[in-house]
């Protein structure tokens, strides 16, 4: 089941919040939110839904027998049964291909479905683990507990990675008053128009143009649309997120936020402090100071980061070098240091990571090598030098023609220019000026809804791209 859809929206959500405030104690509200949960995933994928329940329990029972008796031997198992779980679901293939492709052999490559939501979820277990095995967060007695952290339906399936220790206060005691509902509601709303009027839209551009050979696609059409897919990719996972925190919100608790308007960085870095900040935090925090010879290196760290979340993203190649190539920048910028980059002045350093950025996008997007050189061709202009490819054509300024006020709203929307005009009638201390901002919000996000609900009605392919990770 997915956000973006009508079931979801008019049935699944009324009847789970229903059920969830009929029930009088936490343990009650606590079983209503996983068998609800439980349902929401075992909708698209009923089988592996018995994966997820044992993944659960695994973690579960190694986090007890960690804290008993604290041997690192159990911390390894589970760890390996995670990482092993997740490396014949999603990397099994992609090893097949490439050893075939090594030594000349011809091992067939067996086709295993993804199940979705699973390197959420697994990094979700992952992360517990390990915290109690440090001794952040002590372990979760009631199974029954832990199978709601890992099942809860808000962020199962494409996240934000939350961290026990910011919902275990919260699985035990927490309330749910009108402002939580009303805030929650909204932001589900914000998020559903990022998705279905905002990442749709765009999605049609991108894939009109590099949903083909783009051989000759011109410069100008190369620059457009990977412009496109960098915004597409921004308000699709940020509008899941978004919907993500206000479910959980409207059930009573309260996740860490994954989006902080990233395109308004100054720095690679900064980037990465700002875009889907779950992941980033949680190999930031197990994996940087991994011991290598005995003692963490500083350049292996920062490196194997990398390499781990191109790979998180996807088996193929081109995930890999996206990894990788930001994490050379990353280098450079340690290299550079602070004092010297606040040195520039603040037009080069938009420049910079703005180009950074997108041509990082195209990297993301084209699995097909071939198709990643092409790509790198045709934006550089060397294809129109090499081979005498357009610089322009009619059918991108027909597009952009068409599209030019979904691309500036998109960009606008994607700065923090939106926020500072709610801050200042919501946090104004004149009652009328308070007053206008409190009605109006909530009447937009009711003319939002009215067209997400519209735009949704007869559309079957509305998935979220990171439902694919």
């Amino acid at each position: 089941m997915v956000f973006s859809n009508l079931i979801f929206l008019y049935l699944f959500l009324p009847l789970c919040l229903a059920a969830y405030f009929l029930c009088r104690s936490v343990p009650a509200k606590n079983a209503m939110l996983i068998v609800f949960s439980l349902i929401f995933y075992a909708w698209g994928e009923p089988v592996y839904l018995f994966l997820m329940i044992a993944a659960a329990a695994v973690n579960w029972g190694f986090g007890l027998l960690i804290e008993k008796r604290h041997k690192r031997v159990f911390l390894v198992l589970a760890l390996v049964l995670d990482l092993g779980c997740l490396a014949v679901f999603k990397y099994t293939g992609f090893v097949v291909e490439n050893l075939n492709a090594l030594f000349g052999a011809s091992i067939p490559v067996p086709v295993i479905a993804l199940p979705i939501g699973i390197s959420f979820y697994t990094f979700q277990a992952l992360s517990y683990t390990v915290d109690v095995w440090r001794g952040d967060v002590p372990a979760q007695r009631s199974f029954a507990k832990f199978l709601l952290y890992i099942s809860l339906f808000p962020q199962l399936i494409a996240g934000p990675i939350v961290r026990y220790s910011v919902v275990e206060q919260e699985i035990d005691n927490r309330s749910v008053n009108a402002t939580d509902l009303c805030e929650g509601a909204l932001r589900v709303i914000l998020g559903l128009a990022k998705k279905v009027i905002i990442a749709n839209n765009l999605w049609s551009i991108v894939n009109t143009f590099f949903g083909k050979d783009i051989t000759g696609l011109s410069v100008l059409g190369t620059w457009y649309t990977i412009i496109a897919y960098s915004l597409y990719v921004y308000f699709d996972f940020s509008g899941y997120s978004d919907i993500a925190i206000g479910l959980g919100r409207m059930f009573g608790f309260h996740f860490d936020e994954n989006f902080r308007h990233p395109f308004a960085c100054t720095t690679i870095a900064e980037f990465w402090q700002r875009w889907h900040i779950s992941l980033g935090s949680f190999f930031r925090d197990y994996l940087l100071y991994v011991p290598f010879f005995g003692k963490p290196r500083k350049y292996f760290g920062l490196f194997l980061v990398w390499f781990c979340t191109g790979l998180w993203h996807g088996a193929a190649w081109n995930f890999i070098l996206w990894g990788l190539y930001y994490g050379c920048f990353m280098l450079f910028e340690q290299k550079m240091g602070k004092k010297r980059m606040k040195k520039w002045p603040i037009v080069w350093k938009h420049v910079y990571t703005k180009l950074v950025i997108i041509l990082g996008f195209g990297i993301f997007y084209f699995e097909d090598l071939g198709q990643l050189g092409q790509f790198f061709l045709n934006i550089t202009g060397i294809s129109m030098i090499a081979n005498g490819a357009p610089f322009t054509d009619p059918m991108t300024f027909s597009s952009l023609r068409n599209n030019i006020f979904l691309i500036l709203f998109a960009i606008l929307v994607s700065l923090p220019v939106l926020p500072k005009i709610k801050s200042y009638f919501l946090e104004s201390k004149n009652d009328t000026v308070y007053a206008i901002g409190r009605v109006g919000s909530v009447a937009v996000c009711m003319v939002l809804l009215a067209v997400v609900s519209v735009l949704l009605v007869d559309t079957t392919n509305n998935v979220f791209l990171y439902f694919r990770f």
